[in-house]
């Protein structure tokens, strides 16, 4: 098996579950009337070890890349959106330029694999591999050496955050045709019949996605699936997607609050699951994708998303809007009265109930 070096993701603080659950039931209210608010709170303090948790410099990281698999007509869209796209970012426009300045991000574009050679910006982080991943149709996506590359520059940017005092990060993604890499992983990883794991992405047509699913069909027939999860990475996947799973990796080996978006983000949390489960303690599933994989995709790893929005744009905007109810939870847990707070006098021991 391929090991990243030097990876050590350590288990929550599950000796906090018993406290960190009572001064919860303890708050001014009916015992689990806050429902995923509780949830949320309670695991932030299992990560961070604390009962008074802090979220400290919030970070969004949009990863693009481009990808040659659009060579077969799997995306209706124009591959030159995603560098136009990457500069819109860079410049506070789109989606998440404007959900990252309304809900406290600092936002960052990653480039992990664009075919355009942009200029310096203070917005950029240029982790360019190679320009787009190869057509897996006929050949892998990536080396191994490229793959572990992208792994490694994820795990290099967030540790550079983290040092810099951040403890919060959302991932995002731009690149047109990422939904035919997503696609194939979650076929690959999960054993998933690929009918069931192709959606219509940016707006193909029901002949669109049927001719999707057969050109992941064929490569999974040339290449045929690894039991070693990087090397499938490496043969189905993105470099943006490759990239984001690595600092999804490192985020949760520094004991880092992990904000997934929808398909593709959720596809790297996949790879990087697959790389060392654990990854997934440290994470939180923003929202419910519309593109019809994503919602195997969370069953698959245990999770519960935030929300259910209907969205469907990528970019990192569902992991923006669902740090609201991140930051309310925690609030919760450190500021809400409790009842001895609030004078209140409760028969129960553990709370008032509701039916």
């Amino acid at each position: 098996m391929i090991q990243l070096k030097d990876l050590s993701i350590q288990p929550l603080h599950h000796e906090m579950g018993a406290d960190l659950q009572y001064k919860i039931d303890q708050k001014a209210k009916p015992v689990g009337s806050l429902g995923q608010v509780e949830k949320i709170a309670k695991q932030v303090g299992l990560i961070q070890g604390s009962l008074t948790p802090l979220l400290s410099k919030p970070m969004m990281l949009t990863v693009a890349a481009d990808h040659h698999i659009c060579d077969e007509g799997v995306s209706p869209c124009p591959v030159e959106i995603t560098w136009q796209q990457c500069l819109n970012f860079m410049n506070g426009g789109g989606g998440i330029g404007l959900f990252s300045s309304e809900f406290g991000f600092d936002l960052r574009v990653v480039d992990a694999g664009v075919n355009f050679d942009f200029k310096p910006h203070p917005n950029l982080i240029d982790a360019k591999v190679r320009k787009g991943t190869r057509n897996f149709l006929h050949e892998p996506a990536m080396t191994i050496e490229e793959c572990i590359q992208a792994l490694e520059s994820g795990r290099k940017i967030v540790a550079r955050i983290n040092e810099d005092g951040c403890n919060v990060i959302g991932f995002g993604e731009m690149g047109i045709g990422n939904t035919t890499p997503a696609s194939a992983l979650l076929s690959v990883y999960t054993g998933l019949d690929v009918d069931a794991c192709v959606g219509p992405g940016s707006g193909l047509k029901a002949e669109g996605v049927k001719h999707k699913a057969h050109v992941i069909k064929e490569a999974i027939k040339l290449h045929g699936i690894s039991d070693d999860p990087i090397e499938n990475l490496a043969r189905f996947g993105g470099l943006e997607i490759a990239t984001i799973a690595g600092g999804m990796l490192e985020a949760a080996a520094r004991r880092m609050i992990v904000i997934t978006d929808g398909f593709i983000t959720t596809s790297a949390l996949l790879a990087a699951h697959a790389i060392d489960s654990k990854v997934v303690d440290y994470s939180f599933f923003a929202h419910q994708s519309q593109e019809q994989g994503h919602k195997k995709m969370v069953d698959f790893m245990g999770g519960e998303p935030i929300l259910d929005l209907g969205f469907r744009l990528g970019e990192g905007t569902g992991s923006a809007v669902a740090y609201s109810v991140i930051k309310a939870s925690v609030a919760m847990l450190n500021k809400m009265t409790s009842f001895d707070e609030a004078a209140i006098y409760n028969t129960a021991n553990d709370g008032i109930r509701v039916d």
